[in-house]
This record gives C-alpha cells, sequence and structure tokens, in this order.
C-alpha cells in the first residue's frame, strides 16, 4: 500500500527542546552545589524525574516540580526559599524561550503538503507544545496535531485508527529511536529517524537497529526524496 500519512516528532526534530533542558540542569545544579556535587545532583534529578513521569508526565511543568522535589530532598527539607524562587524562573525561562527551528524543517513540510496528510505526533504537557506549535508558524502545514502523554504501540494504534489508514500507510519521522521509530515499525509502519545531537537518557536506545521498513537520515532535508523512494517501493 502506498504511504498516506507522514507523522513528524516535535521536539529535537521540529525545532530545538533537549539543549534547553541541559542547560536548565547546569543552573540547577550550580545552585545545590554547596550540598553535593553536581553530577551527583544530575543523577538524582534524573531519578526523580523518572519516578515522577507517571504523576506529571513529560514537560517543562513537570521537570520544574521534580526539581524542587529534588532540591528539597538532598537539603534536608533546609533550602532557602530563596533558591527554591530561582528553581521556579529557571522552569518559567524555559517556557518563555522562543521556538527555535531546526534548518530545512519549512521546506519538507512545504514539497510534502499535497502528496501526503502531514501530522505532527509529540509527547508532552498539552499546553506547552500547544504554545510552541504556535509561536513555531508551522501549524497551517498539518492535517492533523497529536499530542500524546506517551508513544507505545497502543498510542500509534490510536492515531492510526483515528487517521483511518492501515499501518503500512504511516511513515513517522523522529530523533527518538525509543519513541519515534521502534513502536511504529512494531505496529507495521515506516519509520526515519533523524538522530538528534543530544539525547536524554531516558530516550536512549543501545542496540543498532536493523529492520526492513527503518532508515536513516543526517539532517531534516534529506527526508523528502527518501519518502518519496519509499513511497514507489511500498
Amino acid at each position: 500500500m502506498p504511504i498516506k500519512v507522514i507523522a513528524f516528532d516535535a521536539d529535537d526534530t521540529l525545532w530545538v527542546n533537549e539543549p534547553f533542558f541541559r542547560e536548565a540542569e547546569e543552573k540547577f545544579a550550580s545552585l545545590l552545589e554547596d550540598f553535593m556535587p553536581q553530577h551527583a545532583i544530575m543523577k538524582e534529578l534524573y531519578r526523580t524525574e523518572i519516578e515522577n513521569l507517571k504523576l506529571y508526565g513529560y514537560g517543562i511543568k513537570g521537570f520544574m516540580l521534580s526539581m524542587i522535589e529534588t532540591a528539597l530532598r538532598i537539603s534536608d527539607h533546609k533550602m532557602p526559599i530563596t533558591v527554591i524562587d530561582k528553581i521556579i524562573r529557571i522552569g518559567q525561562e524555559m517556557l518563555e524561550k522562543p521556538v527555535e527551528l531546526l534548518p530545512g524543517v519549512e521546506e519538507v513540510l512545504k514539497d510534502l503538503n499535497g502528496d501526503y496528510r502531514i501530522v505532527m505526533a509529540t509527547k508532552g504537557d498539552l499546553v506547552d507544545q500547544e504554545r510552541k506549535l504556535k509561536k513555531s508558524g508551522l501549524e497551517k502545514h498539518f492535517h492533523h496535531i497529536e499530542i500524546m502523554s506517551e508513544k507505545r504501540v497502543s498510542d500509534y494504534e490510536k492515531l492510526i485508527r483515528h487517521l483511518d489508514i492501515q499501518p503500512s500507510e504511516f511513515l513517522m519521522l523522529g530523533n527518538s529511536l525509543k519513541s519515534d521509530i521502534l513502536p511504529v515499525l512494531e505496529l507495521g509502519g515506516f519509520g526515519i529517524h533523524i538522530p538528534f545531537h543530544i539525547t536524554w537518557v531516558h530516550e536512549q536506545v543501545e542496540h543498532e537497529v536493523e529492520h526492513e521498513r527503518f532508515f536513516k537520515v543526517e539532517h531534516i532535508g534529506e527526508a523528502g526524496e527518501l519518502i518519496r523512494r519509499i513511497g514507489t517501493n511500498s
């Protein structure tokens, strides 16, 4: 069956995201270095984030709450309120960041539009992702926007049913093998991996992916030609 729907991840596929979290982590660790070495603070923060995913999901607000919780724990609840205030400000600054599109994004979306239904399928906080999409100016390119709390096989099944297509008619592009590519391959769809120079530890996959419907490009600008080639051969 020919490919009908092209789905794009958003964070670190369409626009810059992860570097802002790394920058925030460094600011956070420097605030708390009187209590513990910075590398240990980073580990404690990551542990808190993972434990809190089931409560807060993904996104900056949950990250901010995890920073506060970590700060209170490692200081034995002796953290000055002025430091807590600075932690909140770190999160607010992240929410106020301008959206920085990755090179070639708009050109690819324009190129593919008309030949395929274009979808954004992203994971994260609803309000934050809607804000970034609006700031990006890309909303006009998408037939459908899906903001997911998780990207599991069952979540993609739900999306594909909503789009009224077969898995073999669905192609997903993204920077995360774990969230964007592997679940789609398992369903019977196509995946194009576009690596980003920074990947959150929680999203990293150690093994190499070998699959007849798996493809990789170094830059999103290479995706249009590849998609048409896949469509011809599928």
